[in-house]
């Protein structure tokens, strides 16, 4: 078994443990990989807070749900997990409260450290709140912002379906269930298509149905990997109206749009407003909030780095000794044709999450264009 797989192994056990994350957590912070910790043994486990059916569960993991991860993970290259170790775990999500412990990707992980916004609302929306979703994540993917919602009916499958649409326009659905499954069971086609366009991400091994609790959760990985919430119709006792909250406790910005005072699907959204979120009544006005976020976003993943503030390298003429040996090295690795990460990774040796800040700073700039999470130049 390689070294890779090894850890996969060691954190799918961490994973299938259960029980509460920040002990979980803790204990890899303390060990610095999942195998040092298993490596531990059970009185580390105890002493970093796991609890007697977390260590029974370490020690003796469930042979089936372990065989079918790992099954899961070896079926196809588009499908990763993410753990709270790694440097390709994402930083805004990292930086929310009660991070999961690990995230299965069926898609482009490099998605998730892309400037999002999430948009959510009603599964029962009016015909115009469908169609205020749809227009929100047009202009949205337009601008170069990633979609973040959870695949529930109304909302959620109106801004998905209208990410997909667009050209280059990228997804992520955050689900309550396995990253396999589908909920409801008719957006297994969007289920599909987001995860071949964009990324398909939950906290649940493959295999996992859906279940009540499962969804309140849910909803903290999606304020947690957007750099804000967009609420589109929401009734006054509403799971969006958790994600709002869950976005403010996270120090991220909410917005929502009104509607008619006779429409109670609008109750929500008002109240959201009256407690200090940005009304908003196009998407512009999204982005214009956003603006200095979004200026200082590639800054910021560089500066995590630990790279140059240099701005990298408009063509391969122009790299000059002054251009960080690495942007030059993606510059080379790039062509006209689009290329995917995997490729990239491949030709240029650099971490998924190292490509991932590079490829945002160039396409903020103007360098290259993304269609589809395929990467290009633009002379």
């Amino acid at each position: 078994m390689s070294r890779h797989a090894d850890t996969s192994d060691a954190l799918l056990r961490l994973v299938l443990a259960g029980g509460a994350t920040s002990a979980r957590r803790r204990l890899l912070e303390r060990h610095g990989t999942p195998a040092a910790a298993l490596v531990a043994g059970p009185a580390a486990w105890r002493a970093a807070g796991l609890d007697d059916a977390q260590i029974d569960a370490l020690a003796r993991p469930p042979p089936e749900p372990l065989a079918a991860a790992r099954d899961w993970l070896a079926a196809s290259a588009r499908h990763h997990l993410l753990g709270w170790e790694s440097s390709d775990y994402p930083p805004l999500l990292r930086d929310s409260p009660n991070p999961p412990l690990a995230l299965f990707v069926d898609g482009d992980p490099a998605l998730l450290w892309r400037p999002a916004v999430a948009v959510v609302g009603s599964r029962s929306p009016t015909a115009g709140g469908r169609d205020n979703a749809a227009a929100f994540a047009r202009r949205l993917t337009h601008a170069g912002i990633v979609v973040t919602s959870g695949m529930a009916a109304g909302i959620d499958a109106a801004a998905h379906e209208s990410a997909l649409e667009q050209t280059g326009g990228t997804t992520i659905a955050v689900l309550g269930t396995g990253p396999d499954q589908a909920y409801p069971r008719r957006h297994a086609d969007l289920r599909d298509r987001i995860a071949a366009q964009g990324a398909v991400v939950s906290e649940h091994p493959p295999g996992t149905g859906a279940h009540p609790s499962h969804f309140p959760r849910r909803n903290r990985i999606i304020a947690g990997l957007s750099m804000a919430t967009l609420v589109i119709e929401a009734a006054e006792r509403s799971g969006a109206l958790i994600t709002a909250r869950l976005a403010a406790d996270s120090g991220r910005d909410v917005f929502a749009v009104p509607g008619s005072i006779h429409n109670p699907l609008a109750r929500g959204c008002h109240r959201l407003i009256r407690d200090g979120a940005g009304l908003v009544e196009q998407a512009g006005e999204v982005l214009d909030a956003l603006a200095s976020q979004l200026a200082g976003c590639a800054r910021s993943l560089r500066d995590r780095l630990h790279e140059s503030e240099q701005s990298p390298p408009r063509a391969s003429a122009a790299a000059g000794p002054a251009v960080p040996p690495d942007y030059q090295k993606l510059w080379d690795a790039l062509g006209h044709d689009p290329t995917g990460m995997d490729r990239l990774v491949e030709r240029t040796g650099l971490t998924t999450a190292a490509l991932s800040s590079m490829l945002l700073a160039m396409e903020l700039d103007g360098r290259i264009s993304v269609e589809h999470g395929r990467y290009c130049r633009k002379d």
